[in-house]
């Protein structure tokens, strides 16, 4: 071979070299498959999102469960510094995420990837005629919030803060979805919820929107748990409510962007 022909063979092997996919290593991330059981704990206003977001999970990773704990952020968190076993937390505010972190539980930054703000929630047809937030502290009318530990009894107390309306409530729910359940059962005339457990009970309730609850906004943040028993599971199921079809899920829903 001559030597104009050596060089331009050398050439070829480095463009074809060049141009194949590098060999995946084993172990690597692109050939590890997602399976086992992951166990997520998360705030219960995530329920309707999470749930669904946990069936196309399975669907993509035959060999996984998911199986979920739903309840006030605050309970949560308590439960998982105690030693309760699990492999994702997600929280409807970063304080609760706070705890665990400084608890030494969380493996890794928390991801927020999601927003939320209240509103009032009344029977349907609002018998009582609610129409603004200051309403809510007639002494004649049953209202029902969430307890100050939870994110959405914090957001409620802040709300009161800045308006100067002190509410009497007939009750403080460990989350906010016992708030739905009392006003959906005709148990109070008014409550207060967020905007997307309103939006998911839809004739149930009547939703009365008032505009001092953009000054509070609750940020929702994700984390895969140090103790996780598998965290390849709990990674792949992070990465998916922070993805793109989370993104889309959580904002049919009604989620605003973190």
């Amino acid at each position: 071979m001559t030597a104009p022909a050596r060089v331009a063979a050398v050439l070829v092997t480095a463009v074809l070299a060049a141009c194949s996919p590098a060999p995946q290593q084993p172990g690597s991330a692109a050939d590890m498959a997602v399976t086992g059981e992951i166990t997520v704990l998360a705030a219960a206003s995530l329920q309707p999102t999470f749930t669904e977001l946990g069936a196309r999970f399975e669907r993509d990773h035959p060999g996984a469960t998911v199986t979920f704990n739903f309840a006030g952020s605050s309970s949560l968190v308590t439960q998982l510094i105690q030693g309760a076993p699990a492999d994702v937390f997600a929280s409807a505010n970063p304080e609760n995420m706070a705890k665990a972190v400084d608890s030494g539980i969380v493996s890794g930054a928390p991801t927020d990837f999601a927003s939320n703000t209240l509103t009032i929630v009344t029977p349907p047809g609002n018998p009582k005629g609610v129409q603004q937030f200051s309403d809510l502290a007639d002494p004649d009318l049953q209202v029902v919030v969430c307890a100050p530990q939870v994110p959405c009894g914090a957001a409620t107390e802040m709300i009161e803060r800045s308006t100067g309306v002190a509410l009497r409530p007939v009750s403080e729910e460990s989350s906010v979805t016992d708030v739905l359940g009392k006003v959906v059962s005709g148990q109070a005339d008014a409550g207060l919820v967020y905007v997307t457990d309103a939006a998911d009970a839809g004739d149930d309730v009547t939703e009365v929107p008032f505009p001092q609850a953009a000054d509070v906004v609750n940020v929702y943040p994700i984390a895969v748990l140090l103790d996780s028993a598998n965290p390849a599971g709990a990674q792949a199921f992070v990465d998916l409510v922070t993805g793109v079809q989370g993104r889309e899920v959580l904002a049919s829903a009604g989620f605003a962007a973190p």
